[in-house]
């Protein structure tokens, strides 16, 4: 396990643009443990860059918390493996060790992680405090995909070797966007969900292929006995030949019922296409079998790009995230739009749900931001209290002057019966401002396609958001992940 230098200072680390926050920030990423790894080419591999955060809290132990995140980066889709930083002191400090999951992180053809890259990682508490972490592990070419799990009964301190509940080896088959979700109500059951393409979002041959129509079907899988087996995967969407998915996450109400959020596509599946919506599905039995889509909103995301050059920042636009209340069932999605600006920038939309995702409320803008600047890649947790909080970046320090100053924000409603209208949320500024511009480039300036956010402290009330800033004008560091508390 690698010990990382912890650095807590008032608001957001002195990085040569105007400073200001309303929180301590911690340090959770160090150097990188994989910057000898010559594995994952061909690409621009950014050493040091680390994206893409997401965060869970031991429910058994609010002191245990686990966050998980891409390490160095690669230009054209993964990392060289995924960092798990681990805390057992509230995050006070932090330690890092990692899974199996990549060559370069330790996978072998003999524990099942031989892949040249990982991506997109996620982890969950069971109730009875083991953890799991999931990942999406791809060969260079990104035409041989696997979603691989490992479970911590330390907390997570050390991992298992990895089960791989599927591979494909095809241009027209790549597995993506996976999450895993440990069910509160049973400690033995976790629900695994993923899109897999007919056609790869990622992949090498995109441009050559791009005539394809996509397909995207949400693919399910669990075990029901702590992970000592996983059942087959199988398609949710196999009666729906038009249409596809992206972003599944799933949630477990009070009541055990599952609730799957995602983007949903629907006609010919030739890109682009403007008929998108925000979705969700339900399972009343643990997942056996699921209701048909059920509309929250039509996705009117748009692209988010550098406001100073134009160039493209990848936000992962109209991805939703999704919450719970524990003690109420209330539903709360998230996601960027631009319906409230008339599709000049995105904005943080919500649409919440009382009745176990049956029906949504019509989304509400709630975000904060001002000067008509873009907001993006929103968060979305229910502190135990039924506080909601939602963080957030944006541009609205943006100046004329070199860069582009970009900021972290957290939200919060104090009233479940409330919620409903901007004027409810009330801001507190997280971190920034940073310079986007040092970030990676992955199809943009990328900082991940999800950020963290949980909840700690002894009643579970103090919000911890788990995210990524850059180290402005610093390429050899680009990146590192944070955490606060709030």
């Amino acid at each position: 396990m690698k010990v990382i230098s912890v650095v807590a200072v008032a608001g957001a680390l002195t990085l040569g643009l105007n400073q200001s926050a309303s929180a301590s920030t911690t340090l959770v990423s160090g150097p990188s443990s994989f910057a000898g790894c010559a594995i994952g080419g061909p690409g621009t591999v950014y050493v040091n860059a680390e994206v893409e955060p997401r965060v869970a809290v031991n429910p058994t132990n609010a002191h245990n918390i686990v966050g998980v995140f891409q390490q160095d980066r690669w230009s054209n889709g993964g990392a060289h493996g995924l960092i798990a930083g681990v805390s057992h002191d509230g995050g006070a400090t932090w330690r890092e060790n990692w899974a199996h999951f990549s060559t370069c992180s330790g996978g072998t053809a003999g524990n099942g992680g031989n892949y040249d890259r990982a991506s997109d990682p996620w982890v969950s508490f069971a109730s009875n405090g083991d953890v799991y972490q999931i990942s999406l592990s791809a060969s260079a070419d990104l035409v041989t995909s696997g979603i691989l799990v490992s479970k911590s009964t330390d907390g997570g301190d050390t991992w298992g070797e990895p089960t791989t509940l599927i591979r494909d080896s095809s241009v027209f088959h790549f597995n993506d966007k996976e999450t895993i979700t440990a069910d509160p109500t049973n400690a033995s059951n976790v629900y695994a969900v993923w899109d897999r393409s007919r056609f790869p979002s990622e992949n090498a041959d995109f441009n050559a292929l791009h005539s394809f129509a996509f397909r995207g079907d949400i693919y399910f899988t669990r075990t029901t006995n702590g992970g000592t087996s996983w059942e087959a995967p199988r398609n949710l969407f196999a009666r729906n030949s038009n249409q596809f998915a992206i972003g599944n996450q799933i949630v477990v109400l009070p009541n055990g019922t599952l609730v799957d959020v995602f983007n949903l596509g629907k006609g010919s599946g030739i890109q682009p296409s403007d008929q998108y919506f925000e979705a969700v599905i339900r399972s009343t039995d643990k997942g056996l079998t699921w209701s048909d889509p059920i509309i929250i909103s039509k996705d009117m995301s748009v692209a988010v790009t550098d406001p100073d050059t134009g160039a493209p920042v990848r936000t992962g636009a109209g991805l939703p995230d999704i919450a719970v209340d524990r003690s109420t069932g209330t539903l709360y999605v998230v996601w960027a739009d631009g319906r409230f600006s008339n599709g000049a920038h995105d904005d943080v939309a919500l649409s919440r749900s009382t009745d176990g995702g049956l029906t949504w409320s019509a989304p509400i803008k709630i975000n904060q931001t001002t000067n008509n600047a873009a907001a993006f890649t929103p968060s979305v947790y229910v502190a135990a209290n039924s506080t909601v909080g939602v963080a957030y970046y944006d541009f609205r320090n943006n100046t004329p002057a070199a860069g582009v100053p970009t900021d972290y924000w957290i939200i919060r409603c104090k009233s479940a019966s409330a919620c409903t209208n901007t004027a409810d949320w009330s801001e507190t500024h997280v971190a920034g401002s940073f310079d986007i511009e040092t970030a990676p480039i992955s199809r943009g300036y990328f900082l991940g396609d999800y950020e963290g956010l949980t909840s700690v402290g002894s009643d579970f009330n103090t919000f911890l958001p788990f995210y990524v800033q850059t180290n402005t004008g610093n390429p050899a560091n680009r990146t590192d992940v944070f955490a606060t508390t709030i």
